[in-house]
């Protein structure tokens, strides 16, 4: 089925919302804000934490700084991920995603044990 967008059929938006498993097109919309937000935000941050710590360009070759501050800009886009998504109303969304990227780099995180009822 063919949804409606703006007036006009997009199946284009329906592979878009299938890719992203996201529900509507308003959801992929926020999805796709957040990611925008959340990575313009972590090359901002990134830069004034890595000062904190001592690492400037000043004090390094460009070689040894660039894969510092980008490791440091990776870090800190997984932590401000889930924080913008949550702020969106899409933290279940985006965490779905941080616990898929965490296993790929072999961090798993377990589900709290369900508890039955009666």
């Amino acid at each position: 089925m063919v949804k409606k967008f703006n007036g006009m059929y997009s199946p284009g938006m329906e592979t878009l919302n299938r890719i992203f498993k996201v529900e509507s097109t308003t959801q992929l919309v926020i999805v796709f804000i957040v990611f925008g937000i959340t990575g313009s935000l972590s090359m901002l941050v990134s830069r004034p934490l890595l000062a904190l710590l001592g690492v400037t360009p000043d004090m390094m070759h460009g070689v040894v700084y660039w894969p510092i501050r980008i490791l440091g800009m990776l870090l800190v886009y997984q932590l401000i991920l889930v924080a913008i998504g949550a702020l969106f109303g899409q933290f279940a969304y985006f965490w779905r995603i941080e616990k898929r990227i965490l296993s790929r780099i072999g961090i798993h995180l377990k589900s709290p044990a369900r508890q039955a009822d009666g």
